[in-house]
Formats: C-alpha cells, sequence, structure tokens
C-alpha cells in the first residue's frame, strides 16, 4: 500500500463555481459527514487529502468570485476530475458558469474528467427551480466531449443534484469521479480508508481577518 504520507497525489479533483453556490458545504459534507450552514466564503483555495483504497486524491476547493479567476486557473493545473457546481436555485450562478468558470477547465488535463453539480436540492420546489434537470446533463455530456469523453463512456450520466444539508447524491459525487478515475476491486475497502480530517486553508490566516466581515455567507 502506498504511503499515506506521500507528497505527490494520485488524483486531482478541483471544484469550480460561483461564489455561494456551496461548494464548501460540499466537501464538508463528504468528508466530514456534517453541514453547518455558515460556512465562509473561501479566498483563494483549500486543500483536502483523503485515502481511496491504496490511493491518495487532493480536492481542491477554489473561491468562487470573480476577482480569484486566476488563482483558480492556477489550480485547476493538474486536475484530472473536475466537478462544477450551480445553485439549482439562482440561475445567475449557471450562468456564472459558462461566463468565467468553464473556460479554466482548459487548465486541467486534456481528459479531465467533468462532473457537473446542481446544489442545494433541498430547496427547490415547483417555484424556486431556475435550473431544470436537463440543462445540467446537457452541460455535462457537452463538456465532456470537449474533453474527448465520448457520450456512450458512462455508465450513468455525469450530473448530479445534491444537497449539502441533507446529504442527497454527495457520496454518489465523489464516488463516481474516484470509480472512474481509481477503479477499485473492492469498493468497501476504500470507503473503510477514508481519511476525513485532512484539510489545510491556503489562505487560513487571511480567512481569519475576513471572518468577522463574511459571517454567515456560504462558498
Amino acid at each position: 500500500m502506498l504511503s499515506a504520507t506521500k507528497r505527490k497525489a494520485d488524483l486531482k479533483i478541483v471544484i469550480l463555481g460561483d461564489s455561494n453556490v456551496g461548494k464548501t458545504s460540499l466537501i464538508q459534507r463528504y468528508l466530514q459527514g456534517i453541514f453547518t450552514g455558515d460556512q465562509i466564503s473561501t479566498i483563494g483555495a483549500s486543500f483536502f487529502l483523503k485515502q481511496w483504497g491504496p490511493y491518495n486524491v487532493a480536492i481542491w476547493d477554489t473561491a468562487g468570485e470573480e476577482k480569484y479567476s486566476g488563482l483558480s486557473s492556477f489550480y485547476c493545473r493538474g486536475a484530472s476530475a473536475a466537478i462544477i457546481a450551480y445553485d439549482i436555485t439562482r440561475g445567475g450562478s449557471l450562468q456564472a458558469l459558462h461566463e468565467r468558470h468553464l473556460q479554466l477547465l482548459e487548465a486541467a488535463e486534456p481528459t479531465c474528467l467533468v462532473v457537473v453539480v446542481g446544489t442545494k436540492a433541498d430547496l427547490v420546489t415547483k417555484t424556486t427551480r431556475q435550473v431544470m434537470s436537463f440543462v445540467g446533463e446537457k452541460l455535462a455530456l457537452e463538456q465532456n466531449e470537449k474533453k474527448g469523453r465520448p457520450r456512450n463512456g458512462f455508465r450513468v450520466n455525469p450530473f448530479f443534484e445534491t444537497s449539502a444539508k441533507t446529504g442527497h447524491n454527495v457520496e454518489k459525487v465523489f464516488d463516481f469521479i474516484l470509480n472512474t478515475c481509481l477503479p477499485l476491486d473492492d469498493e468497501e475497502t476504500a470507503r473503510k480508508s477514508i481519511r476525513r480530517n485532512s484539510t489545510l486553508d491556503l489562505e487560513q490566516k487571511s480567512s481569519k481577518q475576513n471572518r468577522k466581515e463574511t459571517r454567515g455567507k456560504c462558498c
């Protein structure tokens, strides 16, 4: 088995999307199984490390604000998988993907797996839904085709509607990525090997300085 402390990750995952779509909450729900609802906006990026069987997996949570687009492009370098997230109840977050975030995938690996995620499914009703599911499905297929992944190359569509609050489909997102990029013979062994609390905030100092100003915001 590879050492859990080896420096280079076997897989790099980057998550992109507008501010306040719930990217950090999605990761927190997956790694720690919790939802706080009062996340502070990510400044720059945060780095999370977990184990998947014998593999080390790096997850990069990027800031959604436009002023951090240059940094987000940097953090996309070498990514073999990307989660592009939007808020199902906020159409503007999908527009932001098209305007600022999708082009950042050019810095990722040529065959980067792209998974489209609609967040905040727990808030969706007939009146609050602003992005229909077929729109997200279409976007996922289009983005993967650009990366050389044919539409019929997936057992399931690389699109999920999720809720970090309830946990709906959150685990499925990451299991889909890991099983596609790092397939294992024994999935149960992989699940038991998850290391949940290994986190490094690259902007920890700045985050503390801005904590009072950003309290109540969700990234």
